[in-house]
Protein backbone atom coordinates (compact mmCIF):
# COMPACT_ATOMS: atom_id res chain seq x y z
CA UNK A 1 0.00 0.00 0.00
CA UNK A 2 1.26 3.55 -0.70
CA UNK A 3 1.82 6.30 1.51
CA UNK A 4 -1.48 7.90 2.37
CA UNK A 5 0.11 11.14 0.47
CA UNK A 6 -0.50 8.70 -2.34
CA UNK A 7 -3.88 7.30 -4.05
CA UNK A 8 -6.69 5.21 -3.14
CA UNK A 9 -9.85 4.75 -4.90
CA UNK A 10 -13.33 7.34 -4.66
CA UNK A 11 -14.19 4.76 -2.61
CA UNK A 12 -11.88 5.17 -0.16
CA UNK A 13 -11.63 9.17 -0.41
CA UNK A 14 -14.10 9.76 2.56
CA UNK A 15 -12.06 6.86 5.05
CA UNK A 16 -8.85 8.88 3.72
CA UNK A 17 -9.71 11.79 4.81
CA UNK A 18 -10.66 10.36 8.56
CA UNK A 19 -7.34 8.46 8.28
CA UNK A 20 -5.39 11.65 8.25
CA UNK A 21 -7.14 13.32 10.76
CA UNK A 22 -6.94 10.34 12.88
CA UNK A 23 -3.11 9.50 11.90
CA UNK A 24 -4.43 5.84 11.20
CA UNK A 25 -3.85 4.35 7.86
CA UNK A 26 -6.38 2.62 5.83
CA UNK A 27 -6.43 0.59 3.14
CA UNK A 28 -6.67 1.25 -0.69
CA UNK A 29 -8.70 -0.47 -3.05
CA UNK A 30 -7.95 -0.78 -6.85
CA UNK A 31 -10.62 -1.27 -9.80
CA UNK A 32 -10.97 -4.02 -11.46
CA UNK A 33 -11.19 -2.48 -14.60
CA UNK A 34 -9.16 0.53 -16.42
CA UNK A 35 -10.03 3.02 -18.78
CA UNK A 36 -6.75 3.05 -20.40
CA UNK A 37 -6.71 1.21 -23.65
CA UNK A 38 -3.12 1.56 -24.59
CA UNK A 39 -1.33 -1.80 -24.34
CA UNK A 40 2.51 -2.32 -22.43
CA UNK A 41 4.99 -4.13 -23.85
CA UNK A 42 6.60 -6.59 -22.56
CA UNK A 43 10.30 -6.97 -23.47
CA UNK A 44 12.62 -10.12 -22.52
CA UNK A 45 16.42 -8.72 -23.40
CA UNK A 46 19.58 -10.63 -22.66
CA UNK A 47 22.30 -7.70 -22.52
CA UNK A 48 23.14 -5.95 -19.12
CA UNK A 49 21.74 -2.19 -18.64
CA UNK A 50 24.29 0.34 -19.91
CA UNK A 51 23.95 3.98 -18.15
CA UNK A 52 25.79 7.19 -18.14
CA UNK A 53 25.35 7.80 -15.08
CA UNK A 54 28.09 10.42 -14.23
CA UNK A 55 25.80 13.56 -15.38
CA UNK A 56 23.47 12.27 -12.59
CA UNK A 57 22.95 14.15 -9.13
CA UNK A 58 25.83 13.25 -7.09
CA UNK A 59 27.09 17.56 -6.92
CA UNK A 60 23.00 17.68 -5.71
CA UNK A 61 22.52 19.59 -9.17
CA UNK A 62 18.70 18.88 -10.08
CA UNK A 63 18.12 18.01 -13.60
CA UNK A 64 15.30 19.74 -15.63
CA UNK A 65 12.82 18.03 -17.03
CA UNK A 66 14.53 17.62 -20.17
CA UNK A 67 17.21 15.60 -18.07
CA UNK A 68 15.15 12.86 -17.34
CA UNK A 69 16.17 9.37 -18.24
CA UNK A 70 13.64 8.09 -20.72
CA UNK A 71 14.77 4.85 -20.99
CA UNK A 72 13.12 1.27 -19.42
CA UNK A 73 15.83 -1.03 -18.50
CA UNK A 74 16.09 -4.44 -20.19
CA UNK A 75 15.39 -7.22 -17.50
CA UNK A 76 17.76 -10.72 -17.81
CA UNK A 77 16.54 -13.25 -20.04
CA UNK A 78 14.82 -15.20 -18.22
CA UNK A 79 12.95 -12.44 -16.15
CA UNK A 80 10.28 -10.75 -18.31
CA UNK A 81 9.09 -7.31 -17.14
CA UNK A 82 6.34 -5.52 -18.63
CA UNK A 83 7.38 -1.55 -19.27
CA UNK A 84 4.73 0.30 -18.81
CA UNK A 85 6.71 4.01 -17.66
CA UNK A 86 4.79 7.07 -16.88
CA UNK A 87 6.69 9.83 -17.22
CA UNK A 88 4.31 11.54 -14.40
CA UNK A 89 5.41 8.83 -11.60
CA UNK A 90 9.30 9.92 -11.76
CA UNK A 91 10.23 12.59 -9.25
CA UNK A 92 13.71 13.51 -10.70
CA UNK A 93 16.97 11.34 -11.27
CA UNK A 94 18.32 9.14 -8.92
CA UNK A 95 21.84 7.56 -9.60
CA UNK A 96 23.45 3.99 -7.74
CA UNK A 97 24.82 6.31 -5.05
CA UNK A 98 21.79 6.62 -3.37
CA UNK A 99 20.13 3.67 -3.30
CA UNK A 100 20.08 1.63 0.10
CA UNK A 101 16.65 0.17 0.33
CA UNK A 102 13.83 -2.37 -1.25
CA UNK A 103 10.71 -1.53 0.36
CA UNK A 104 8.03 -4.15 -0.05
CA UNK A 105 4.23 -3.12 -0.47
CA UNK A 106 0.57 -4.58 -0.58
CA UNK A 107 -1.63 -3.26 -2.80
CA UNK A 108 -4.72 -4.03 -0.14
CA UNK A 109 -6.71 -5.11 -3.72
CA UNK A 110 -7.11 -7.93 -6.45
CA UNK A 111 -6.37 -6.22 -9.33
CA UNK A 112 -4.12 -7.11 -12.18
CA UNK A 113 -0.87 -5.14 -12.29
CA UNK A 114 -2.12 -2.74 -14.96
CA UNK A 115 -4.92 -1.83 -14.04
CA UNK A 116 -3.02 -0.88 -10.91
CA UNK A 117 -0.96 1.37 -12.87
CA UNK A 118 -3.73 2.74 -14.41
CA UNK A 119 -5.28 4.00 -11.76
CA UNK A 120 -2.46 4.98 -9.92
CA UNK A 121 -2.09 7.35 -13.10
CA UNK A 122 -5.99 7.83 -13.67
CA UNK A 123 -6.40 10.04 -9.93
CA UNK A 124 -3.46 12.57 -10.27
CA UNK A 125 -1.70 11.53 -6.83
CA UNK A 126 1.79 11.09 -8.70
CA UNK A 127 2.33 8.49 -6.59
CA UNK A 128 3.86 4.96 -7.83
CA UNK A 129 6.17 2.32 -7.08
CA UNK A 130 8.16 1.12 -9.08
CA UNK A 131 7.42 -2.13 -9.98
CA UNK A 132 3.65 -4.19 -9.34
CA UNK A 133 3.82 -7.93 -9.19
CA UNK A 134 0.67 -9.64 -10.19
CA UNK A 135 -0.70 -13.06 -8.10
CA UNK A 136 -0.28 -14.66 -11.54
CA UNK A 137 3.71 -13.60 -11.12
CA UNK A 138 3.55 -11.27 -14.15
CA UNK A 139 5.98 -7.96 -13.39
CA UNK A 140 5.05 -4.18 -14.46
CA UNK A 141 7.63 -1.77 -14.38
CA UNK A 142 6.02 2.24 -14.83
CA UNK A 143 9.30 3.88 -12.57
CA UNK A 144 13.00 3.35 -14.71
CA UNK A 145 15.22 2.48 -12.02
CA UNK A 146 17.18 5.51 -12.07
CA UNK A 147 14.33 7.44 -11.21
CA UNK A 148 12.71 8.64 -7.88
CA UNK A 149 9.11 7.31 -7.23
CA UNK A 150 6.68 8.63 -4.66
CA UNK A 151 5.51 4.93 -3.03
CA UNK A 152 6.86 5.03 1.01
CA UNK A 153 5.78 8.37 1.96
CA UNK A 154 5.70 10.49 5.04
CA UNK A 155 7.81 7.65 7.85
CA UNK A 156 7.81 8.07 11.88
CA UNK A 157 9.63 11.05 12.89
CA UNK A 158 13.70 9.92 13.81
CA UNK A 159 13.22 7.14 10.83
CA UNK A 160 15.71 9.70 8.83
CA UNK A 161 18.34 9.02 11.38
CA UNK A 162 17.03 5.46 11.72
CA UNK A 163 17.36 4.70 8.28
CA UNK A 164 20.90 6.54 7.57
CA UNK A 165 18.40 9.23 5.32
CA UNK A 166 18.73 12.85 4.36
CA UNK A 167 16.29 14.79 2.47
CA UNK A 168 18.65 16.82 0.13
CA UNK A 169 16.24 18.39 -2.40
CA UNK A 170 16.60 15.42 -4.89
CA UNK A 171 13.20 14.32 -4.10
CA UNK A 172 10.65 17.14 -6.09
CA UNK A 173 8.10 16.31 -3.15
CA UNK A 174 5.69 16.78 -5.85
CA UNK A 175 1.81 15.89 -4.19
CA UNK A 176 3.07 15.06 -1.26
CA UNK A 177 1.41 16.61 1.96
CA UNK A 178 1.98 16.72 5.40
CA UNK A 179 0.07 13.64 7.18
CA UNK A 180 0.97 14.60 10.89
CA UNK A 181 3.94 15.82 13.33
CA UNK A 182 3.90 12.01 14.29
CA UNK A 183 5.59 11.23 10.69
CA UNK A 184 7.38 13.88 9.75
CA UNK A 185 10.35 12.16 7.54
CA UNK A 186 10.33 11.89 4.12
CA UNK A 187 13.65 10.85 2.92
CA UNK A 188 12.77 7.00 2.10
CA UNK A 189 11.32 7.30 -1.79
CA UNK A 190 14.96 9.03 -2.82
CA UNK A 191 16.93 6.24 -1.70
CA UNK A 192 14.91 3.39 -2.61
CA UNK A 193 12.83 1.18 -5.16
CA UNK A 194 9.25 0.50 -4.63
CA UNK A 195 7.86 -3.17 -4.79
CA UNK A 196 3.98 -3.90 -4.78
CA UNK A 197 2.50 -7.36 -3.87
CA UNK A 198 -1.07 -7.72 -5.19
CA UNK A 199 -2.39 -9.20 -2.42
CA UNK A 200 -5.30 -7.81 0.12
CA UNK A 201 -4.12 -8.74 3.70
CA UNK A 202 -5.79 -11.72 5.60
CA UNK A 203 -6.97 -13.38 2.59
CA UNK A 204 -4.45 -15.94 2.23
CA UNK A 205 -1.14 -16.87 1.14
CA UNK A 206 1.24 -15.01 -1.24
CA UNK A 207 0.71 -17.57 -4.71
CA UNK A 208 4.12 -19.17 -5.42
CA UNK A 209 4.56 -17.50 -8.84
CA UNK A 210 4.07 -14.23 -7.21
CA UNK A 211 7.00 -15.18 -5.09
CA UNK A 212 9.25 -16.90 -7.41
CA UNK A 213 8.49 -13.47 -9.45
CA UNK A 214 9.70 -11.23 -6.25
CA UNK A 215 13.10 -13.43 -6.13
CA UNK A 216 13.54 -13.23 -9.52
CA UNK A 217 13.17 -8.95 -9.35
CA UNK A 218 15.72 -8.78 -6.45
CA UNK A 219 18.31 -10.61 -8.09
CA UNK A 220 18.28 -8.36 -11.05
CA UNK A 221 17.55 -5.19 -8.54
CA UNK A 222 20.95 -6.55 -6.99
CA UNK A 223 22.40 -7.39 -9.74
CA UNK A 224 21.38 -3.97 -12.09
CA UNK A 225 23.13 -2.01 -8.85
CA UNK A 226 25.98 -3.82 -8.41
CA UNK A 227 25.16 -4.54 -4.87
CA UNK A 228 22.19 -6.17 -2.13
CA UNK A 229 19.92 -3.35 -1.46
CA UNK A 230 18.58 -3.35 2.58
CA UNK A 231 15.18 -5.23 2.06
CA UNK A 232 12.47 -3.76 4.56
CA UNK A 233 8.66 -3.38 4.37
CA UNK A 234 6.52 -0.02 4.72
CA UNK A 235 5.48 -0.42 8.14
CA UNK A 236 8.92 -0.63 9.07
CA UNK A 237 9.24 2.85 7.58
CA UNK A 238 5.81 3.86 9.26
CA UNK A 239 4.26 2.72 11.75
CA UNK A 240 0.70 1.88 11.42
CA UNK A 241 0.70 0.72 7.99
CA UNK A 242 -0.68 -2.28 6.93
CA UNK A 243 2.33 -4.01 4.45
CA UNK A 244 3.24 -6.31 4.12
CA UNK A 245 0.45 -8.51 5.69
CA UNK A 246 0.99 -10.75 8.39
CA UNK A 247 0.91 -13.69 5.69
CA UNK A 248 4.38 -12.21 4.42
CA UNK A 249 6.03 -11.75 7.78
CA UNK A 250 8.00 -15.20 7.52
CA UNK A 251 8.98 -14.57 3.64
CA UNK A 252 9.82 -11.29 5.12
CA UNK A 253 12.36 -12.68 7.29
CA UNK A 254 13.59 -14.97 4.83
CA UNK A 255 14.38 -12.13 2.38
CA UNK A 256 16.40 -10.24 4.84
CA UNK A 257 18.01 -12.97 5.73
CA UNK A 258 18.89 -15.06 2.05
CA UNK A 259 16.88 -12.27 -0.22
CA UNK A 260 14.92 -15.38 -1.54
CA UNK A 261 11.23 -15.99 0.18
CA UNK A 262 12.08 -19.98 0.69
Amino acid sequence: MLGIDGCTSPENQSELSEAIQSDAIEAEEYPDSSPFDAEPKEQEIDQEPSLDRSSDTGDLDIPDDSEKLSYSEPAPSDLAIVQDIRPSFSHRLKSAEYQKYIVLHDTEGDSDPASVIDWWDSNGNLVAAHFVIGKDGSISQCVPLDEIAHHAGYGDTGHNEKYGLIEDGRDDMEGSSPIGSWASDYGMNAWSVGIELVHRGGEGDYPAAQLEALDGLIAYIDSYYGFESEIIDHKAWRSGNSDTSEEFSAYLENYQDHRRHN
